[in-house]
């Protein structure tokens, strides 16, 4: 059965001069009009203990266009400034409903040059997308097709440190759920093998950030020379940032087909739980990590598996798939990082990835069999206690961060 989701569709763009300074002056006024609205929410607060609404903001932002000072807010598309003010409502909301941390200003240099418009500032005609305040068509290119017939709802511009400018466009999109199949895997990540699958199959991690290590050093140490404030070291920073680029963009290819092939082959796909902020606390392997990018393949699998139909199960951070037995089912008491393959007292060998990649997929079709909350007691060789504790989650829909 298809399903109606929202979907962005991301491609690069090439402006002319004047639409380049056009978003440039909008992608200042948006930080501008988030930053004060956010410093005249927290002065209310703590000022006078009483929230600030978005129709509060609103309003003062009117106010702020008729202001000597602020004047030049009235140059550029009211629209972003709007959205912005939305976008401040939502990190509100978030932070209120204890899901997120409190809201913090954008900086010029960190945060992410954006600009967002909805239906009433932009005209889309014959595939020709025209901005508000714009003469003339963004000049996309074109990398794949959008669906037939559709409209975008939401245009979002923005420009990334390497100088790179995109285009997104949200729209409807139309998804067929994948044929169904009898298979399931169960994914164990690591580092050396960036997944091992319960087939035995083990992925290579491909070492993007490695490969490049000898250039960004490079970059960076060009950069280090460049006197602070000139045109050199701005030139540098961008040549920095290109690398950045080369390796993020690699990355997300990489595990965009390979969370694809997963989800096409398989009807339920079994992961672990990872704290992966607790595990680059580890400072010896914080850069691998990091590289493997263990969240957004899982980010990947949960609206994959959402849109095609497939289950994804995610099973608790505590289970020990690598220490427990998958032929007798005793938990070894010790099994350091560097033992990559060793003998239970049963006498079977494992490789301990693959031993904990089945594991894993046994654990999640058992709690798929028996429903949500289940978890199985299994007992450990040393005590005889339970040792297994598991909490299969569900894949939700949503619309994926591109």
């Amino acid at each position: 059965m298809t399903q109606q989701v929202k979907r962005a569709f991301k491609y690069r763009f090439y402006p002319t001069d004047e639409q380049a300074a056009e978003l440039s002056r909008t992608f200042g006024c948006v930080r501008l009009v988030y930053n004060k609205a956010l410093q005249e929410r927290t002065r209310a607060w703590y000022g006078e203990q009483r929230r600030l609404s978005y129709v509060e903001s609103s309003a003062a932002l009117t106010q702020w266009k008729k202001s000597e000072e602020l004047a030049f807010l009235a140059e550029v598309s009211s629209v972003p400034l709007q959205q912005a003010l939305r976008h401040l409502q939502t990190a509100f909301a978030n932070f209120f409903a204890r899901r997120a941390k409190y809201p913090r200003f954008k900086s010029r240099k960190k945060s992410r040059a954006s600009a967002e418009y909805t239906r009433s500032a932009f005209k889309w005609c014959d595939g020709k997308l025209t901005l508000a305040k714009m003469a003339e068509p963004l000049d996309i290119r074109w990398s794949r097709p959008l669906p037939e017939g559709a409209v975008p709802s939401t245009v979002t511009v923005s420009r990334d440190a390497a100088g790179r400018w995109f285009v997104s466009l949200l729209c409807e999109d139309t998804i067929t759920p994948a044929p169904a199949t009898n298979a399931a895997v169960g994914l164990d990540a690591g580092i050396t093998s960036l997944v091992t699958l319960s087939t035995g199959e083990k992925v290579a991690n491909p070492r993007h950030e490695r490969r490049d290590r000898a250039r960004l050093a490079r970059a960076q140490r060009e950069l280090s020379r460049k006197a602070k404030g000139s045109n050199n070291r701005a030139k540098a920073q961008v040549k920095v940032a290109r690398v950045h680029a080369r390796i993020a963009d690699r990355r997300r290819d990489f595990l965009h087909k390979l969370s694809t092939r997963l989800v096409r082959e398989n009807q339920t796909v079994v992961i672990e739980d990872l704290t992966v902020r607790n595990l680059l606390k580890n400072h010896k392997l914080a850069r691998a990590i990091s590289d493997a990018s263990w969240t957004e393949l899982r980010l990947m699998l949960e609206y994959k598996c959402a849109w095609y139909g497939r289950e994804l199960v995610v099973i608790d951070r505590f289970f020990p798939s690598s220490k427990l037995c998958g032929a007798c089912g005793m938990v070894a008491a010790k099994l350091p990082l560097n033992v990559r393959q060793w003998t239970c007292d049963c006498g079977a060998v494992h490789d301990r990835d693959v031993n904990a990649a089945r594991n894993i997929l046994a654990a999640g079709l058992a709690a798929s069999a028996c429903g949500d909350g289940v978890r199985p007691q299994r007992e450990s060789s040393r005590t005889g206690r339970s040792s297994m504790k598991q909490e299969p989650q569900r894949a939700t829909a949503g619309i994926p961060r591109l």
